[in-house]
């Protein structure tokens, strides 16, 4: 794990893995979550010859919060991680509540951002014909209803969230994700996803929820972001079994993101979808 003071004095932590001087790969991670590495994207990278870059969004582990963030602004922080890199360009990946973070690259930061995928993101709170709970699990519906009504409630709600994760285990973490997880997420969790999934969760909220709350407020609010602006390919990659980010979701994204490809896996889960990522990583690496 590394350091690195950004805007404001804020302090930003990040892994890299991979080859020296290959292009980087910044993986935006989910919520809750942290900087660490994801192995089946960390060796899709390297065989590509692509560096694995992650960063804990404000708020999280030891990078410093940043109240009332927006999504948009994951953009500044992003290219002063590449500018300590000493990197001209990359390449970037939002899984879950990364995704939207991943938007945010590609639309903002055209000049550096090459190519952009996105597995199993949310699409914007207010999104036009889109039913953003439908489909959801009972607890993503109450953790958003209570987003909704405002920070106090979502307080409340992650104060109580926060002491079941910060202790969980890879053989707990299916009863504490529960109405969440698909048939093919569990077995995705018993297949090797549980060690990574547990230890993100006890990471995220080693000091407290910060980073969670200021993720779920930042889904609600204004992205700051055109969709319909972005000039680089862009993926959308979505499973129909996802209990956490419906299928619509993907669909709507797919709609809506300028130029977008849209990957629609019958069979795939929120966890499971993973299992494509060397396909998603070798059409990024071509880009």
């Amino acid at each position: 794990m590394r350091q690195l003071e950004v805007s404001g004095g804020r302090v930003l932590e990040y892994v890299v893995e991979g080859p020296a001087g290959g292009r980087p790969l910044v993986f935006h991670h989910g919520t809750p979550g942290v900087a660490l590495t994801l192995e089946p994207v960390a060796e899709a990278a390297a065989r590509h010859g692509l560096r694995f870059v992650t960063h804990s969004r404000p708020g999280y582990s030891d990078s410093t919060s940043q109240p009332g963030r927006r999504v948009a602004d994951v953009a500044d922080d992003v290219s002063a991680l590449l500018d300590a890199l000493g990197a001209d360009d990359f390449i970037t990946i939002g899984w879950s509540g990364g995704g939207p973070h991943a938007l945010a690259c590609a639309t903002l930061l055209p000049d550096r951002c090459r190519a952009a995928a996105i597995i199993a993101g949310v699409a914007p709170y207010d999104a036009e014909g889109l039913d953003w709970l439908g489909g959801m699990g009972e607890e993503n519906v109450a953790e958003f209803g209570a987003a909704a009504t405002g920070k106090d409630a979502l307080d409340t709600f992650l104060a109580e969230a926060s002491v079941e994760l910060k202790d969980v285990q890879p053989g707990d973490i299916i009863a504490a994700f529960g109405d969440l997880l698909s048939a093919v997420d569990q077995a995705a969790l018993r297949g090797g996803l549980a060690d990574y999934l547990a230890a993100s969760c006890r990471a995220a909220v080693s000091r407290g929820y910060d980073g969670w709350r200021d993720d779920d407020l930042a889904f609600l609010a204004d992205w700051g972001l055109d969709l319909a602006s972005i000039r680089i390919p862009v993926s959308i990659w979505q499973g129909d079994q996802d209990r956490m980010v419906p299928l619509a979701h993907g669909r709507w994204l797919g709609d809506h993101v300028a130029g977008a490809t849209t990957q629609l896996v019958p069979g795939e889960g929120h966890l499971s979808l993973i299992s494509n990522i060397d396909s998603i990583v070798a059409a990024l690496a071509a880009a």
